[in-house]
């Protein structure tokens, strides 16, 4: 067991990376843990614990502004801006439900350092196209800052997008700023598509295990359709005209559309049990080509991002979880990446959960790892072996 180093500060970090980087030894960099089971285990003497570092610093509801330490919980963090109607538009994927750990328990650096994002990424992007600033402790023990509280224009390099899942290889997150949004006055799940903010296909068994489509008779494709009152009513009513007589049509009021979707976004269908459970992502249109090149595989499925994210969890004992053929699908449907979200040690130690790099953009990545962490003592090998 690793000792763990805890310190309540930014400097506290700063000192303890500097300590790490002079005597050369390398560190698990976490929060709390709550994404531990993605990537390569990583052997370290040390853990250097993120979660002391707690607190709003500032939040200004006018100015769509909120700045945090990066060990604060987002589930406060959520509950703060819900009770000024706002909300992190990009809606946070919390991986405690599919890894049976504390749901709520990750933090808002980790939602930087993984770069989530949840059904709204077909309208509102990733924790990347949010992010306003950040302070991080580089593995040569310096600190820096980039970025700011305001959206604006700058030049050079972009070092807050650039840590968005860089998964603790490059820096210490310490402090965030996120651009913030008012919550949807109204929000509806439909079995139809337009102008819509997320868009789901749940098969039968998929959709037979979530109460809020208890009612349903077997597949069922999820809409959303969110914004002031007036506008939602006008575009269900369009939608109505739209798909008449492709299907039966269902409206969800808030609060079960609301836990509808939360769920899809935690891939509560598939949380169930220990099966190795793949993320991947490819252009919408390819997602049903993708799938049928996995009919050798026993997988169990469902759709987000209109057919752009495909949730797998992997049934048949393969001894590379299916990673050979899924990539090879991947790859010929026009590329992509799968990643390997839950899988025992050994087999997070066995085949790369994350999508192996083309040869150039490799060398680019270890470029940026050699400049950031030259000794490589922060999470080594967590997203590639021997780095």
């Amino acid at each position: 067991m690793s000792t763990i180093l805890k310190p309540e500060t930014a400097g506290g970090v700063l000192e303890t990376i500097a300590w790490a980087a002079g005597e050369e030894k390398p560190l698990e960099v976490r929060g709390r843990g709550t994404k531990a089971g993605i990537g390569r285990p990583v052997q370290a003497e040390y853990t250097l614990d993120l979660s002391a570092l707690t607190g709003v610093t500032l939040y200004e509801p006018d100015e769509l502004v909120l700045s945090a330490r990066a060990g604060t919980p987002l589930a406060e963090i959520e509950a703060l801006l819900l009770e000024n109607n706002q909300q992190l538009d990009f809606e946070p994927m919390d991986y405690g439900l599919i890894h049976g750990t504390e749901t709520g328990g990750g933090t808002i650096g980790g939602v930087l350092a993984a770069n989530l994002s949840g059904p709204r990424r077909l309208k509102a992007g990733a924790a990347r196209d949010h992010i306003l600033g950040v302070a991080a402790v580089s593995g040569r023990g310096e600190m820096f800052k980039s970025g700011g509280r305001v959206v604006k224009n700058v030049t050079g390099y972009d070092l807050s997008k650039g840590l968005a899942g860089s998964w603790g290889t490059l820096a210490a997150i310490t402090d965030v700023t996120f651009k913030v949004l008012p919550r949807a006055e109204t929000c509806a799940a439909m079995g139809s598509s337009c102008e819509i903010s997320a868009a789901a296909h749940l098969p039968a068994e998929a959709a037979g295990r979530l109460p809020e489509l208890a009612s349903a008779d077997g597949a069922v494709t999820a809409l959303r359709l969110e914004g002031f009152g007036p506008s939602v009513a006008y575009r269900k009513e369009a939608l109505k005209a739209v798909i008449a007589g492709a299907g039966s049509f269902d409206e969800l009021d808030v609060g079960a559309s609301e836990s509808l979707w939360r769920a899809i976004r935690d891939a509560a269908p598939l949380a169930e049990g220990a099966a190795p459970l793949w993320r991947v992502s490819v252009a919408p249109t390819a997602g049903l080509d993708v799938l049928a090149a996995l009919a050798s595989l026993s997988v169990r499925h469902f759709y987000d991002w209109s057919g752009g994210l495909i949730w797998l969890a992997v049934d048949d004992g393969a001894d590379d979880a299916g990673a050979e053929l899924i990539r090879t699908a991947v790859a010929a449907s026009g590329g992509g990446h799968a990643t390997l979200v839950r899988g025992s040690p050994a087999l997070r130690t066995a085949i790369p959960p994350f999508q192996p790099q083309e040869p150039a953009l490799a060398a680019l990545s270890k470029r940026l790892k050699d400049n950031f962490d030259p000794n490589g003592i922060l999470n080594p090998g967590r997203m590639v072996a021997g780095g």
